[in-house]
């Protein structure tokens, strides 16, 4: 299994972070009120000079951008901040003294209020279901295109795509849709560090997949730098098989995939806007590889 991340069909560039939004919102707003307040004054006073039966208060086409601008971020900022609200009612609360009182949450206090955007978080007004994503030739606004593949014959045997650049929430959803696709769970599975959790390598173990993970930097869900048990575990299995281990079938299985998406079918973009469209669009090219290998 891999993930790779593909630039949407929208720039960077027209994204905007919500500290951004406040400064822009405020000063849009004070802008559009100002010209309003003056195109009704002008109309007061052309209808007194030649009388009301003659029309002219439509907006310029400026005027209307300007509007048009200010709508699209109120909209961007009600989203990050009802994103925000739902992340905090999902966090599990912490936990209550005797007396019921909750306790403050351990670690670093926020730096900004709890269920708030962060400052950083930002929005895409081309694509606004699209993330800036770290790539290999640095942050894009992008996709993240996951795949799981067989190591025999190169088939993509289940797809996934999503706007989380971390692939953590793919290890166990690829695997009960490569058991739909096929009929089976696989034997066993590799993968590399962005794949590896805890939690994960406990889905493994459920399914009786024996698993290849690279742990990487993994740590314990308490903040141990060593990782959990399992992680631990997982970490000495591919120490242990060197350069034989079967970790290194990522290598030339997966990787190799999304090489000949990429370099040789040219496809390093989505055409596509809205996710629910590019997630059809990535059926569509993992669809096509699969034909140009069953066919070779």
């Amino acid at each position: 299994m891999d993930g790779t991340k593909i630039k949407a069909n929208a720039s960077k560039h027209k994204a905007m972070s919500y500290a951004r939004m406040v400064e822009a919102e405020a000063e849009l707003a004070r802008e559009v009120a100002e010209w309003l307040a003056r195109a009704q004054a002008e109309d007061a006073a052309e209808d007194a000079e030649h009388g009301s039966t003659r029309r002219g208060d439509e907006p310029p086409d400026w005027m209307r951008d300007k509007q048009a601008r200010l709508a699209r971020i109120r909209a961007a900022k009600r989203e990050l901040e009802a994103e925000a609200r739902q992340a905090e009612a999902a966090r599990p609360p912490p936990p209550c003294d005797p007396d019921g009182s909750r306790r403050p949450r351990p670690g670093r206090p926020p730096r900004h209020p709890p269920g708030q955007p962060k400052p950083k978080s930002q929005r895409n007004f081309t694509d606004p279901q699209s993330r800036i994503m770290k790539g290999r030739d640095g942050f894009i606004q992008a996709y993240n295109g996951q795949a799981a593949v067989d190591a025999d014959a190169q088939i993509i045997v289940a797809h996934r795509l999503t706007n989380n650049g971390s692939d953590q929430d793919a290890l166990l959803a690829l695997l009960d849709a490569v058991a739909e696709n096929t009929g089976q769970m696989p034997d066993e599975v590799s993968a590399d560090n962005g794949f590896c959790s805890e939690a994960n390598l406990e889905g493994l173990i459920a399914r009786t997949v024996r698993g290849y993970v690279a742990a990487g930097r993994a740590s314990r869900p308490d903040g141990g730098k060593k990782g959990g048990k399992l992680v631990q575990a997982m970490r000495a299995r591919i120490r242990q098989g060197g350069h034989r281990s079967r970790y290194r079938m990522r290598k030339y299985t997966v990787e190799p995939v999304f090489g000949h998406i990429k370099q040789a079918r040219g496809f390093r973009q989505f055409l596509l806007r809205g996710i629910d469209q590019v997630r059809a669009e990535w059926a569509m090219i993992c669809t096509a590889h699969n034909l140009a290998k069953l066919t070779t």
